[in-house]
């Protein structure tokens, strides 16, 4: 599954959890599927911040340098 697809199941599961008319052992799966989705979102994020972070360390003159990557 895509980045984006996790990010709109989890936004499905934090919204049907937030209606409030889910079993117990409905929430509970859905939260554990809701953890697993945000950890592999975050791991994907950080790749990327890496993958920029490489792209970004040679200036013109071939000095090696870094930028942090920011979301705006």
């Amino acid at each position: 599954m895509d980045f984006e697809k996790k990010l709109n199941r989890l936004e499905e599961i934090v919204n049907k959890m937030e209606a409030g008319e889910m079993s117990l052992d409905d929430s509970l799966k859905s939260f554990e599927e809701g953890v697993k989705l945000s950890r592999e979102c975050q791991k994907e994020l950080s790749e990327a911040e890496q993958k920029v972070k490489l792209l970004l360390n040679v200036d013109d003159t071939g000095k090696s340098e870094t930028e942090d990557f920011t979301v705006e």
